[in-house]
């Protein structure tokens, strides 16, 4: 007998767990978080930094857990909060590494939103409610946990194509949870910039 894969172990974990959680509790953000947290708290122990592989786990994690709220019809704004407070409560990450984090995270939910269909607007403006609840939780800046989970998210959706990309600017511009989020300008406006700073 071969043994499964241990990524479709962490995805098949996470997915499962979110169903049953959700289920049983109802809570879609506390069964997101507290899925995700225990998941990849689990998966990593012993691991020290996340590094490579915990960078890996996020992305099964996020993954089983977006798969896990499709099917049970969870709501996909309050999984991606949850995931992103979920990430940041399991692999314990401080300062600078925590808005790494949280941008990957960000990329890996909008992958796996597109993957099942889902409204990559909701995913996206969840990820920076999460990203700010989260951070505020942990004492980084708000603004900065933001502008990453935006980032995040406009990154992977530019790569789902233009339609998505937009779908989740709009999602993400302005104000979300009291923060003002900045997003990179897109990578077209080079020229402008060097007018203006020339």
């Amino acid at each position: 007998m071969s043994k499964p894969k241990p990524e479709s172990n962490v995805f098949e974990t996470a997915k499962n767990g979110l169903v049953n959680t959700i289920e049983g509790s109802g809570d879609v953000v506390q069964a997101a978080v507290d899925t995700v947290a225990d998941t990849l708290a689990s998966t990593l122990k012993g691991a020290g930094r996340v590094g490579a592989e915990g960078a890996q786990a996020i992305s099964h994690v996020a993954r089983g857990v977006i798969h896990g709220a499709n099917e049970v019809g969870g709501d996909l704004g309050e999984v991606a909060k949850g995931t992103v407070i979920g990430v940041l409560r399991g692999t314990k990450e401080t300062g600078a590494a925590v808005i790494d984090t949280i941008g990957h995270t960000s990329g890996s939910v909008i992958r796996s939103a597109a993957e099942v269909g889902g409204d990559l607007g909701t995913a996206a403006k969840g990820l920076v409610e999460g990203a700010v609840d989260g951070a505020r939780d942990i004492g980084v800046s708000a603004e900065k946990a933001a502008a990453a989970a935006a980032n995040g998210a406009l990154d992977a959706a530019g790569k789902v194509g233009a339609n998505a990309a937009e779908k989740v600017r709009n999602a993400v511009t302005g104000t979300i949870s009291g923060v003002k989020v900045v997003l990179k300008e897109p990578l077209e406006d080079d020229d402008h910039r060097h007018h203006r700073s020339s």
